[in-house]
């Protein structure tokens, strides 16, 4: 599906079979670089002076071929290389010697007078910090406001991890067959700007060959598992969820039974200490509070199979008694959503966590919460993997560019994220959110994949001014649109 991200190795391999099932080389560059020159004249349609710097590999040829297409075009084109003409290979060095202009050596000289650049020194296979050159031209080019278009990736941006190896931020990237996780992923995804797929002839057999296993995150993923109410069904057949309500902390276990009911839990149950009743039932109408009146209370309701999935962390306290309820609930094997203190209540003892998931397990840590008792060595999708495949559980590491990964190996980067969730309290919605699928049945892995896009969906349609508890009455606009059809 178009949502999939290919790793750096696995565009090589795309690009391998496709040659060996009979496309030239030469000609998939020829696609990559008119695809660049496209998106250049689409954006700016005026011809323009621009720059096309141009790096020692393939990715420099995709330049040259992006230069030979704008100067056929009418724009005038200077071309810099980083490097010798001679040592240019293959199909990079046919196009160097089709390019009829002349070819100036790399330096910040090549920006004078030109109101746009394109960066085609190194793709997102770079695994070095950037030449000093490199970094001195693009840096200059970047002081004086001129537009970057960033061929791949901008110079500099690893294409596995986002990380920037010195790189500047361009306004456009055009890449090719399919994004990678390094669009994605911070800060690789601010510093590619607005980043376009161009189609260069990857052939669909080619890409379904490579056993992908990472996506950008979209309904298209979820969609026909997203529960949808049916004439026959009533609140009990809905799912109910329990949660463990804290105190004195009460607003975010709160927020997220509100969520867990707003995205279609039949119902919803908090647990609350005796003295916390009267505050969770004045400010609750449809969430049921049930008072813990003795020590046994919470066991007597996990013990009731009528509940369908169970959260405890927000507002519940880093003690002793967290654990402890913790631990029960998993005892279940029912679905279990672990977030804020029932995740770092474990900082001492992460592997008795582990241990005890024995049903679909989600957690929801921010980065914070994850270094308490997760490996925090490689970038944001590597953490997160090794933490699914150690914990047991699917993992969703929030963030701006949140991760979702399976115990499996599978992962989702979400992307639809507005900078106003950073506000307190949306992780508690969240959490009720992938709480309320888990009630109805739904998977743990499209669950929360499903609940972090919508999250970010509504918190879109609200705009500015967000607050965290404006979250859940946002989300039935959101279902509508995608269980109207």
């Amino acid at each position: 599906m178009n949502c999939a991200l290919l790793s750096v190795a696995q565009m090589s391999e795309a690009d391998r079979l496709t040659m060996a099932a009979g496309t030239p080389g030469s000609l998939l560059m020829q696609r990559a670089g008119e695809a660049v020159a496209r998106e250049v004249a689409r954006r700016w349609t005026r011809p323009r002076p621009i720059t096309v710097l141009c790096g020692p590999g393939n990715n420099g040829g995709d330049g040259f071929v992006a230069a030979i297409a704008l100067a056929q075009s009418g724009w005038p084109v200077r071309v810099a290389l980083l490097g010798e003409l001679r040592t240019l290979r293959g199909d990079a060095q046919l196009y160097a010697k089709r390019w009829s202009g002349g070819i100036e050596p790399l330096s910040a000289q090549v920006i004078e007078g030109a109101e746009l650049v394109v960066d085609a020194l190194f793709g997102s296979g770079l695994s070095r910090p950037l030449d000093a050159q490199a970094v001195d031209t693009l840096a200059l080019a970047t002081r004086r406001g001129v537009p970057l278009i960033a061929v791949d990736v901008p110079s500099g941006v690893m294409g596995d991890s986002g990380e920037s190896l010195g790189a500047a931020a361009a306004v456009c990237t055009v890449t090719f067959a399919g994004k990678k996780p390094g669009h994605l992923l911070l800060p690789g995804r601010e510093l590619c700007g607005d980043t376009v797929v161009a189609d260069i002839g990857i052939l669909p057999s080619v890409l379904e060959s490579l056993s992908l296993d990472t996506w950008e995150n979209d309904p298209a993923l979820w969609l026909a598992q997203l529960p949808r109410p049916h004439p026959s069904i009533n609140k009990y057949t809905r799912g109910h969820a329990l949660l463990y309500g804290g105190y004195p902390m009460t607003g975010a276990s709160r927020m997220a039974a509100r969520a867990a009911a707003r995205i279609g839990a039949g119902l919803t149950t908090i647990a609350v200490p005796e003295m916390a009743f009267a505050i969770y039932a004045a400010a609750l109408t449809s969430i049921m509070v049930q008072p813990l009146k003795h020590a046994d209370d919470l066991a007597r309701l996990l013990s009731d199979h009528r509940y369908t999935a169970f959260s405890i962390g927000p507002g519940a306290g880093v003690n002793a008694a967290t654990r402890a309820r913790a631990l029960a609930m998993l005892a279940t094997a029912t679905p279990v959503l672990l977030d804020a203190d029932a995740i770092s209540v474990f900082a001492q003892s992460p592997d008795e966590l582990f241990h005890a998931i024995r049903g679909p397990c989600v957690m929801t840590p921010h980065d914070g919460e994850f270094e308490r008792i997760f490996d925090t060595a490689g970038d944001k999708l590597t953490r997160a993997r090794r933490a699914a495949r150690r914990s047991g559980a699917v993992i969703v590491l929030k963030g701006p560019d949140t991760v979702i990964a399976a115990p499996d190996g599978r992962a989702i980067i979400n992307s639809n994220a507005p900078p106003t969730l950073a506000t307190a309290g949306s992780g508690d919605v969240l959490g009720g959110l992938i709480l309320g699928l888990l009630a109805q049945g739904m998977d743990a892995f499209p669950a929360a994949a499903a609940a972090v896009w919508m999250h970010g969906a509504a918190a879109s349609d609200f705009g500015p001014g967000l607050l965290a508890e404006d979250l859940p009455d946002l989300v039935p606009a959101v279902l509508r649109r995608w269980t109207s059809t």
